[in-house]
């Protein structure tokens, strides 16, 4: 009997003993593609020599120095390389332990800056419905997927939540894209004025959605109005690109391809690639020299911020992406894989929506595709899907209440940057398997109304 608390308690999980590139090996020898890189973490895939090289160094040279005594060479490059390519007026990095604790991070750091500099009434932040930001309490209280925060909603800050970018669902057909976009920057626009202008701390949102909602994709000049909204009104901007950032959709940053710099840019997976437990935040120079200005800390710490192991393996991890010019492979296998998913799904009848930018991909599945009707949420078609997945050798990331936190089903898509064509087919050829054994496994009674 396991001893350990699992997040399931209902089912026996496989034990990974190995890893081969793409896959996961169990101890009864069965191989799993990893197609969603566990939750879009595994960049690079497993095993990857470069990486595992540079951990036993920097462990040969400095494995723990707690921050509060020293700094390491290791950490300062990593801080280099990251400024450096990040949006313009990003001037420096907060290293944590994972995105949960970034986004702790982003909102300390977001209400001190006010504090710093006068504004002390700034208490709210405004995020959107189905987002998620992590689990802990803070990350939790702005995310907006209703069931995580149903049992511990008495223990959340209060926090106001607007519309999602959701097109599928949501734009009219009397709306362009762009009209859809404007409307969505109105309605926050109403929420910042109900709220009072000179009380909200900032608006935080995930650039492209990860988990809850699977790869929603911004409208044209949505962010854009936001951007000026925030700017306008001196609201922080956070942007929460844990799951969609660091190369997953083909910029380094998705919020490159949408002409924003956020004040506070948060990242993690991608980031370390699994190899070590690593996020940070991403902070302009504005926030930080109020800090420097003023009380000359930053209110916050962990214990293993800045872990010389994990920012070596970080670093080894861009380093492989720059060298292998890998963001231009996910374009182009990112391409190769939406259209693989046009052909197999772009008219399957219980598919509502494919959608997704570079190795980051999302399949929303319906009832009936006219009227987009999803499935009763008793059926939990998600979890069927992840089921039959795995007894055909491939991972993927589902999540069922799509739309409201209790209905709707979908999955994620999320491969190693060095995926390569043999096995974009064999993933689509898995899935497609997959699907269609859990549909055809639901009774009759699941697709009547």
């Amino acid at each position: 009997m396991t001893k350990i608390i699992h997040r399931s308690m209902r089912q026996t999980l496989p034990r990974a003993v190995a890893v081969d590139g793409i896959e996961i090996i169990d101890s009864e020898g069965r191989r799993y593609i990893d197609a969603c890189g566990g939750a879009a973490v595994s960049c690079l895939g497993h095993g990857h020599p470069d990486v595992r090289a540079a951990m036993h160094e920097q462990i040969d040279r400095v494995a723990y120095a707690h921050t509060g005594f020293f700094t390491t060479d290791v950490a300062e490059e990593l801080a280099q390389v990251l400024v450096q390519s990040a949006p313009a007026g990003t001037s420096h990095a907060y290293f944590v332990s994972g995105g949960s604790e970034a986004i702790e991070a982003a909102l300390k750091m977001a209400r001190q800056y006010f504090v710093e500099i006068g504004q002390p009434q700034r208490e709210h932040f405004i995020a959107r419905r189905q987002s998620y930001h992590g689990n802990t309490l803070g990350a939790l209280a702005v995310g907006g997927n209703a069931w995580r925060r149903r049992q511990f909603a008495p223990l959340l800050i209060d926090v106001a939540h607007v519309s999602p970018c959701y097109e599928y669902r949501d734009r009219r057909n009397d709306e362009s894209a762009e009209q859809y976009g404007q409307r969505l920057v109105a309605e926050l626009a109403a929420e910042i004025e109900r709220i009072g202008p000179d009380k909200v701390i900032a608006f935080i949102a995930e650039t492209v959605v990860g988990a809850t909602a699977g790869a929603l994709t911004p409208v044209p000049g949505y962010l854009h109005g936001v951007r000026e909204l925030c700017t306008r009104h001196g609201i922080l901007l956070i942007l929460d690109e844990v799951m969609c950032g660091m190369g997953r959709t083909g910029t380094l940053h998705a919020c490159e391809q949408e002409g924003v710099a956020p004040d506070l840019l948060v990242i993690a997976k991608g980031l370390g690639g699994g190899y070590q437990p690593i996020g940070a935040v991403l902070a302009q120079s504005h926030v930080v020299d109020a800090f420097a200005k003023g009380s000359g800390l930053f209110q916050h710490g962990h214990t293993y911020l800045g872990h010389p192991v994990a920012c070596a393996a970080a670093l080894a991890v861009q380093k492989v992406i720059v060298r292998d010019q890998l963001l231009a492979a996910v374009r182009r296998q990112g391409e190769g894989l939406a259209q693989r998913l046009q052909h197999t799904f772009g008219q399957h009848p219980h598919v509502g929506d494919l959608r997704g930018r570079g190795l980051f991909r999302g399949i929303e599945f319906v009832r009936d595709r006219a009227t987009k009707t999803p499935f009763d949420p008793a059926h939990r078609l998600h979890a069927q899907i992840k089921s039959q997945a795995m007894a055909h050798g491939l991972m993927v990331y589902p999540m069922g209440g799509t739309l409201d936190g209790v209905h709707g089903d979908h999955l994620l898509l999320a491969p190693p940057y060095t995926v390569n064509d043999n096995e974009l087919d064999t993933i689509v050829e898995r899935l497609a398997s997959s699907v269609n054994a859990a549909l055809a496994a639901m009774p009759p009674a699941a697709f009547q109304d």
